[in-house]
């Protein structure tokens, strides 16, 4: 059994990215964390024993699904753009 297969694991890893996120600015590792959440609570809640690979490319679809959401959710409409006019050092 890999380390990678222990639920609490992918919940360690969950953790450190959503620190991370709040670190770096602008949604880098929040859709990693969230798909590393989901993994745990997969290997957690439905017991899953699923190969290492297997497991890569679940972490894998559901990052990317949780990007595509906050993108969409969080993202300026569509033409606009935010420009300053002013300095703060002004």
């Amino acid at each position: 059994m890999s380390a990678l297969t222990l639920w609490w694991v992918w919940g360690a890893a969950a953790l450190v990215l959503g620190i991370l996120e709040v670190l770096v600015p602008g949604f880098v590792f929040l859709g990693f964390a969230i798909g590393a959440a989901a993994v745990a609570l997969l290997l957690l809640n439905l017991g899953l024993v699923l190969s290492l690979p297997l497991l890569l490319l679940v972490f894998a679809a559901l990052s990317l699904l949780a990007w595509i959401v906050l993108r969409r959710a969080f993202a300026l409409p569509r033409g606009q753009v935010t420009r300053f006019h002013d300095d703060i050092n002004d």
